[in-house]
């Protein structure tokens, strides 16, 4: 646990997919005008422009594309990751996600957004040899 302004506890995302998730429903909440952003009860340790700037920075390094971006919003506006194929969602959207939170997890982690303890790696490995 980080302390936020105020010395406040903060709490970091354990995945790249919660900070996302979370990242979205505070654009979506300020988009629609609320006060409070969406942000929730819980501190974090981060503004959700936070998380955008990263993946910001990897689009200007060129880890990640536009398609990358268009699957992130897309489904982080549904708050879910896209399944690996059923109908409606092709497998390469699948990929594109999963690419995605990979490159973003160490930026976050460096930041202190998500947790070193971070289950998202993990479970991107049982995928692999679960595939």
């Amino acid at each position: 646990m980080t302390l936020a302004a105020g010395s406040v506890p903060s709490q970091p995302f354990q995945t790249p997919e919660d900070a996302w998730f979370w990242t979205i429903g505070c654009l979506l909440a300020r988009r629609e005008g609320s006060s409070s952003g969406g942000r929730g009860t819980l501190p974090r340790p981060c503004e959700p422009d936070d998380v955008v700037l990263c993946l910001d920075r990897l689009y200007r390094e060129r880890k990640i594309d536009l398609s990358h971006a268009r699957v992130l919003r897309c489904w982080g506006e549904r708050q879910m990751p896209p399944q690996r194929e059923s109908a409606g969602c092709p497998g390469r959207e699948h990929r594109l996600w999963r690419d995605a939170m990979a490159c973003l997890e160490p930026l976050l982690k460096q930041k202190g957004i998500v947790s070193e303890n971070s289950i998202y790696k993990k479970s991107v490995l049982d995928l692999h040899t679960n595939a």
